[in-house]
């Protein structure tokens, strides 16, 4: 595959999972000029607020911002417009709400652009990778195996217009076959060789990600909480860059 550096950093998102500013700041310091994604998801955001995110992107990070908006489609529409409006690079709906919310979504971003606003990618969350086949059939309710709950959802974002989905990099082949290749792969559950899978349950390393064509992985605890998470992000790099 030959990527450079550049490239292989560009499809990591590091999750700054931390319960405040603080912990993520000392992250950032660590791996400071490595270009890869932050992630920014429902815990920090709700303790560091929208000021945190702008602050990512006037230091020039790429952001995904992970709140995974699911609720009637006007709430989302409005949601869509602010998130927008703070300059982030991809957010997320779960597809789960139905095509009119994830059309509601677009339709808050376009507003958003007619203020000056720039275009953000927008993905829809299809099954978590900690659902596993017993949780989807016995507790969630839905019938069949994961995939076919997955692809089911990917076929939906896709007729509603969003550029991608979230799934876990075991339904990435699948999914650019049914909704080609330019349907963008944001795949978390993705642990390097011999890391805890922590409350994962669909895995794959970097390198096998990559190989199956996810486009972006979520990378958390086997990068924050190493004990040197610049090394920890630089190895996987260096994979992604022998594949």
């Amino acid at each position: 595959m030959g990527l450079t550096y550049e490239q292989a950093a560009g499809r990591i998102m590091v999750a700054l999972d931390y319960p405040e500013a603080a912990g993520a700041e000392k992250l950032l310091r660590e791996l400071e000029g490595i270009p890869c994604y932050m992630k920014v998801g429902m815990q920090l955001y709700y303790a560091a607020g929208p000021s945190f995110v702008s602050a990512l992107k006037e230091r020039g990070y790429s952001v995904f911002l992970d709140l995974k908006m699911h609720d009637i489609p006007n709430t989302v529409k409005g949601g869509a417009n602010s998130i927008t409006k703070l300059g982030v690079d991809v957010f997320n709906v779960h597809a789960a709400g139905g095509k009119a919310m994830m059309e509601a979504a677009l339709e808050g971003v376009e507003t958003a652009l007619t203020a000056g606003a720039k275009r953000p990618a927008v993905i829809a969350v299809t099954q978590l990778t900690s659902t596993s086949q017993a949780v989807l059939n016995d507790e969630i309710g839905i019938a069949g195996p994961v995939e076919e709950a997955v692809l089911r959802y990917a076929r939906l974002a896709r007729e509603a217009g969003l550029n991608g989905v979230v799934a876990s990099p075991q339904e990435v082949v699948a999914i650019k076959a049914a909704c080609g290749t330019d349907f963008q792969t944001i795949t978390p559950g993705i642990r390097p060789a011999g890391a805890d899978i922590g409350d994962q349950s669909r895995i794959m390393t970097p390198a096998q990600a990559i190989i199956a064509g996810t486009d972006y992985m979520v990378i958390g605890r086997p990068i924050t909480a190493a004990p040197s998470p610049r090394e920890a992000l630089e190895s996987i790099i260096k994979e992604l860059m022998a594949v």
